[in-house]
């Protein structure tokens, strides 16, 4: 008998909580579920982005071998207005860029290229865009823009090339001192058995020794 009220006792104080905490309790479960429901929209919504954006990106890369420049240029609009948020994007406008570049369209090629700055996910391609952009302006001497490209700090893997950069905005614009630096930082930075360190000790030689 005692077991049996006792029983009761823990049934009604059940009932009494739930019979306070009911509401609260629902809205926790609606929260919850909701928060699946989103995560999982989200994520199958970001899927979708990327599916869509590299059937549009091999279309690109079909029509760069094909060279079929405003296709490729078409093509790489479609994918940064449209999905801009997936890497493919920094690839297309990359892709663009050089697109652009052979035609002799800077100006577009410039645009592309400080799209990718702006707004590519990877910081890989942030550097790259920034290191091809610094060339378009030291061949239009516009000395100064490029050195703030350059100047920025790339992932180590880039370092060479910017340095290497640097020195030659540097020396187009007088600075041989300064330039001298810049190369022998990318001279000591770079691997001696690549070919390219020997490029890099003929512009440091080529300026002489130091004063």
């Amino acid at each position: 008998m005692a077991y049996d009220l006792e029983e009761q006792e823990q049934l009604e104080a059940i009932k009494a909580w739930w019979k306070q905490y009911a509401n609260m309790v629902a809205l926790v479960v609606i929260a919850c579920a909701l928060t699946v429901t989103a995560f999982y929209g989200w994520r199958y919504y970001h899927q979708q982005q990327a599916l869509e954006a590299g059937t549009l990106y091999q279309q690109l890369e079909h029509a760069r071998r094909a060279n079929e420049t405003k296709k490729v240029r078409d093509i790489a609009a479609q994918i940064t207005d449209k999905y801009g948020s997936t890497p493919y994007a920094g690839m297309a406008a990359l892709a663009a860029a050089r697109a652009s570049f052979t035609a002799g369209d800077l100006a577009a090629a410039k645009t592309q290229l400080q799209w990718v700055i702006d707004h590519a996910q990877e910081v890989e391609m942030r550097d790259v865009a920034r290191l091809r952009l610094a060339g378009i302006l030291l061949d239009e001497k516009n000395y100064a823009e490029a050195l703030k490209l350059v100047e920025a700090r790339p992932v180590e893997s880039f370092s060479v090339l910017y340095a290497d950069m640097k020195g030659d905005i540097l020396v187009a614009q007088g600075k041989v001192a300064e330039a001298r630096a810049a190369y022998q930082q990318a001279l000591d930075k770079s691997d001696a058995k690549n070919p390219y360190h020997q490029i890099l000790q003929l512009k440091l030689d080529a300026l002489g020794e130091a004063k």
